[in-house]
Formats: structure tokens, sequence, C-alpha cells
């Protein structure tokens, strides 16, 4: 599971990323952005090295693959803290600025370009970024664009990992006590991806079908909510044998998030209702027999 995080607050993402062999003549003469500095409020260039420089010669694919990491092992018995909350309801669609490694080489960065939801940020706040919730490090009200930070485990949990630069992403800020709740509980902490199996329009609407892994699916069930890429989501169906669910998308909803974007065989993030996943805790701790017994 993947939670809020920054690469430059995360000790385990940057050993992790320190881990990895990645040659400097890689890292190409960056480009100077200017944002909005968190200590002056003054603007200084940010400089990134854009992610279409280093893909040419590692895709971040092979730089992040999955690989057993001992500092990056969960701690099962430490409860997840729920800093943020989202509704599923898409606020706008971004678009990706650019993405790579910072002057250092260590913090790898992604900026994006979004005139809604900075309306009102402030530095720290939690934005989900195609369903994953990530913290504003720095921002630009002049540009209207923002930065955060992608630690080794988001890229590696995630569909992020597939973004590029000009890549189009739903964005949604966390809820107010004072928000109307038109989706769901979604706390923008991934559970997993899913494949893009079949897409099929029926009038003005369209069909998605979704192949995930048994451990999501067993929280899937038809009626019920699911978050993809961090829209709030209703499953029509669960094909348990092909490990695959379907949902449809209405033709307003096509022209609000980035899904009906993506082609077959590209990953959606998937975020499971919660609520789900505390039925099955309560469950297997045998809180049902103890009441039975008493």
């Amino acid at each position: 599971m993947v939670t809020c995080s920054t690469l430059t607050h995360s000790p385990m993402a940057i050993s992790s990323l320190a881990g990895i062999s990645i040659s400097k003549t890689l890292i190409r003469t960056p480009t100077s952005i200017p944002v909005y500095n968190h200590l002056n409020r003054t603007h200084n260039p940010l400089r990134l090295t854009p992610s279409t420089n280093l893909k040419s010669k590692l895709p971040l694919s092979l730089l992040f693959k999955s690989h057993a990491h001992k500092s990056l092992t969960l701690n099962s018995h430490q409860p997840t803290q729920i800093k943020s909350l989202f509704t599923g309801i898409v606020e706008e669609m971004g678009q990706v600025r650019q993405l790579g490694f910072d002057e250092s080489g260590e913090s790898f960065d992604m900026i994006i370009h979004s005139p809604t939801v900075l309306e009102d940020v402030n530095l720290g706040d939690s934005i989900a970024v195609n369903g994953t919730c990530l913290t504003v490090t720095e921002f630009d009200p002049q540009r209207l664009e923002f930065k955060v930070g992608l630690a080794p485990e988001t890229l590696r949990k995630t569909s992020l990992i597939e973004l590029e630069q000009g890549s189009v992403v739903n964005l949604e800020r966390a809820v107010k006590p004072s928000t109307r709740m038109g989706g769901h509980f979604v706390q923008g902490h991934v559970d997993g991806t899913g494949e893009i199996v079949s897409m099929e329009p029926e009038g003005d609407s369209l069909w998605i079908k979704v192949k995930t892994s048994p451990e999501i699916l067993k929280f899937i069930v038809p009626k019920g909510f699911i978050a993809v890429d961090g829209t709030s989501l209703t499953v029509v169906k669960v094909f348990d044998e092909e490990e695959c669910f379907n949902f449809m998308l209405v033709e307003y909803t096509q022209q609000k998030v980035v899904i009906p974007l993506k082609k077959v065989g590209q990953k959606v993030n998937l975020e499971v209702d919660i609520l789900g996943k505390y039925v099955e805790r309560l469950l297997s701790s045998g809180f049902v027999e103890s009441i039975k017994s008493r």
C-alpha cells in the first residue's frame, strides 16, 4: 500500500534510491523553472532533469523495478495514519510539465500544471494524483504549477511509473469539513494496479474491464465502490475466473477523467473500499467468534 509521500521526507525511499547505480552521464543539463519557494516566498529556479532525457537510456520501469529490499518491508502491525481524505470526484485534469531527478540526482520530482487545485493550495497540502496521495513541496501561482516528490516505492506500486512529460492526470484536493461527499471515502493509499483489458462503447457510454490480482479482487463486489485512478466508480460485475471486474463511464465522466484516454494494456491505480478491509480484519482476528462465545 502506498501512502502520501515525498522522497525528500522519506529516509527509506532515499536509502533505496541511493542503492541503485545510476550513471551521472544520464543527468543532462537541467532546465530552470521558477517556483514558489517555501522559505522566503520569492521565485527561485527549480532544476529538474526532464524524464524525456532519462527515458531514452533508462526507462522508469527499469530504474524503479520491483525488487526485494529490506528497508522497504512494511510493518503489518503498524497502523496506517489517515492524514487526508478524498471523495473520488476528480476536480480537474492536470498536465505533467516535468518529471525527473533534481540537480542532486537523488530526489525524483514531478511538476504539474493545474489551474483549479492551486486556487487555495498551501505547502504540505495533500493532492491526489491519479488516486495517489502526494504532498505539495513547492508551487508557483503565476505559472499555475506545483511540485511533488515521488518515492521509489510509489513508482513501483502505482501506475505513475507510466507517466511522462505531457501526460494528463486526475487531480483532487483533500476534502474539507464543509465538502460534499459526492463519491466515497478515498484515502489516496493505492492498494495496487490493474490492467485495462477491454474498452467497449455502448451508445455514448463506455464499458471498461480491468484485470487485477486476487488479493485486490477479493475486496471488489458488484455495485460496490472502487477508486480507479482516483475516480470514484461503481463496480458493475466481478469475473472471478478471469480475475477481472468492469464498470461503465457515462459521457460526462468520460470528458472529466483520464481513464478514457488510456489504451488497452495500460495500468490504472486501484484503491478498494476501506470498509471491506476493515471487515476482513475483524473476521480474521477472531473478533466475531469472541462475541459469539459471550
